[in-house]
């Protein structure tokens, strides 16, 4: 950017862009972790992943006052677990997530409608500190437990499922 007329030459520095050394050879994937040969490995245990997974706890965080909670439910512990379903969803479309792939895992699990008492009792001890140290072992069952044909469906042919039969969607019928 230029200096305005007033400026005294003496005082500006000229600055000019110059590029970093070139570094000799090809880049290779040798550090611990790198996926070498192939696409990501998939099974038990290696998760789902994908790009800007972060960013489903920003989305989730915006449901936070919307959620319809039984008594000795933790906000905390529903988002994490509804974040872990709306992540392998993501993954499942090999993209960034987004808003519809977090309201789907909360109409599944029915926080965002009066859910009738036996959801409530299976969905408290699932969700039950989820959130805590301890939880990623339960985040992942759970999120490996909802069928992938649910986690493709709209969040709006879901949400009319689970008014019907919540046991189906979620794979327990």
């Amino acid at each position: 950017m230029s200096a305005p007329s007033y400026v005294p030459a003496t005082n500006r520095s000229p600055s000019t862009y110059k590029s970093p050394p070139r570094r000799r050879g090809s880049w290779t994937a040798d550090r611990p972790g790198e996926v070498v040969g192939g696409p990501q490995p998939r099974g038990p245990g290696l998760g789902s992943p994908g790009p800007d997974q972060g960013y489903a706890l920003g989305l989730a965080r915006r449901f936070g006052d919307h959620l319809i909670l039984a008594d000795g439910e933790s906000r905390d512990d529903v988002l994490a677990g509804c974040v872990a379903v709306a992540l392998r969803r993501a993954s499942l479309f090999a993209r960034a997530p987004v808003v519809h792939d977090v309201r789907l895992a909360l109409e599944l699990f029915g926080y965002l409608r009066r859910p009738p008492s036996e959801l409530v009792e299976w969905r408290w001890a699932c969700f039950s500190g989820m959130a805590g140290e301890h939880g990623y072992g339960s985040s992942r069952w759970l999120a490996h437990l909802v069928p992938e044909e649910t986690l493709r469906a709209s969040a709006e042919a879901m949400a009319e499922a689970c008014r019907h039969d919540w046991r189906r969607p979620l794979g327990l019928a």
